[in-house]
């Protein structure tokens, strides 16, 4: 036998291994099939490869537990419990941008399924790793270990804490400054995920100098990067008015009015779920928003636009009139309460309804005349209604009998 039928056989080896993980990743990208790949043994198979000589292997075997891990929580578990993610992760720093992209996508697809697994993939080097990639000089790594950041900190403060107390804000807002669009969508997500929370974290984010970079990326023409920014912003605002104060510090009004005119449905919502997170802290900050023609922008939304935008429009309304009796004025002068009773009267939705008796509310609770706008628009009718037949949660009831029926009626 030569030495070229022994090294044929070696190659025939080589090429069946490729073979087996590329098929496995395959299959699992179809839920249907993963029942399967789970009887089949799939993870015990896929654990070795992990350290095969051949780098390709290496990286279709990462995508396929990736996959796998993916699709149900209870595998996701399996990948703990096999104690893959030490050896997924061993020496990182030294493999290539294909194995670097894929070990992140395992930690994104274990973390994403609960609080439990994603301090697990924390405790096993899963931050350490996201770190070292978030410093690479590839934009696709960079990418990926964002998403895996992004799922790990959206559960919880705690969780959100630990990825900011590990460095990953100030190079998050490194890769705001990238010119691939992709790691700007996902980066502005991960900032959103971050400072949600609370006003702690998102002082953070604010301290690292996030605000400039997402106000310009504000003016990117891309629709689905619009939306995580306004998202991201909405999320710093809504803690405290300092903070509010530091989003419009950014300039970013009047051109976030101009974007709840725009085509995409989901770029409208958080540009008014922005508006409503910023005018609802202080007088001042609500004048603003009214002094530049927002009070119209939103009488529009509320009167034309599907049930989704139509909720933050409304709580901003309400947040705008409960201020002073001259805004309430204002808002009764753009003929809101007129589309706010069209609502009332005409929608099932109990939340909808709910926040718009609260707002009816904070435009009537000022004096006799701000009560009599209500009352002319006739409103009180459908409120007793509803009070009556307990259309309404008991919680609406109150809202109801506290705020519209009290400051009506006593004025």
């Amino acid at each position: 036998m030569t030495a070229r039928s022994i090294l044929q056989v070696f190659d025939q080896y080589q090429k069946a291994r490729l073979f087996f993980v590329q098929s496995v990743a395959d299959f699992a990208s179809k839920s249907n099939t993963i029942g399967c790949l789970e009887a089949a043994g799939a993870l015990d198979l896929l654990c070795p490869l992990l350290t095969d000589p051949v780098p390709s292997i290496q990286h279709m075997a990462a995508v396929a537990i990736g996959k796998i891990a993916n699709n149900n929580h209870r595998l996701a578990q399996a990948v703990i419990r096999m104690d893959i993610l030490p050896q997924l992760l061993k020496n990182i720093d030294k493999q290539n941008k294909f194995y670097k992209k894929a070990a992140l996508f395992v930690l994104r697809a274990i973390a994403r399924h609960s609080t439990e697994l994603a301090s697990i993939v924390m405790q096993s080097n899963g931050l350490d790793t996201i770190i070292v990639c978030l410093e690479d000089f590839d934009a696709s790594v960079k990418e990926a270990a964002v998403w895996a950041l992004g799922y790990i900190a959206r559960h919880n403060q705690w969780l959100a804490q630990a990825t900011v107390d590990a460095g990953t804000v100030p190079l998050l807002v490194l890769c705001l400054q990238e010119p691939e669009l992709c790691l700007k969508q996902i980066s502005a997500s991960a900032v959103f995920d971050i400072s949600k929370h609370n006003k702690d974290l998102a002082e953070t984010v604010v301290d690292a100098g996030a605000i400039p970079f997402l106000a310009k990326a504000l003016s990117n023409p891309d629709t689905k990067l619009k939306r995580q920014v306004l998202l991201a912003l909405s999320s710093i605002a809504k803690h405290s008015a300092h903070l509010a104060e530091s989003v419009i510090e950014a300039d970013i009004f009047p051109d976030v009015l101009v974007h709840m005119a725009h085509p995409d449905e989901c770029v409208v919502k958080a540009a008014t779920m922005l508006t409503r997170e910023i005018c609802k802290h202080t007088l001042q900050l609500a004048q603003l928003i009214v002094n530049i023609g927002g009070i119209g922008v939103l009488v529009e939304l509320i009167s034309s636009t599907k049930l989704t935008v139509r909720l933050p429009a409304i709580m901003a309304i309400g947040y705008i009139a409960g201020h002073s009796d001259q805004l309430a004025v204002a808002v009764i002068g753009s003929k809101a309460v007129v589309h706010l009773s069209v609502i009332l009267n005409n929608e099932n939705d109990e939340h909808i309804l709910s926040v718009t008796a609260w707002a009816i509310g904070q435009i009537g609770k000022h004096s006799s005349e701000h009560a009599k706008a209500v009352a002319v628009a006739n409103i009180l009718p459908k409120l007793l209604q509803s009070f009556i037949t307990t259309i309404f949660s008991f919680i609406i009831v109150q809202t109801v009998q506290k705020i519209s029926k009290q400051n009506v009626v006593q004025h």
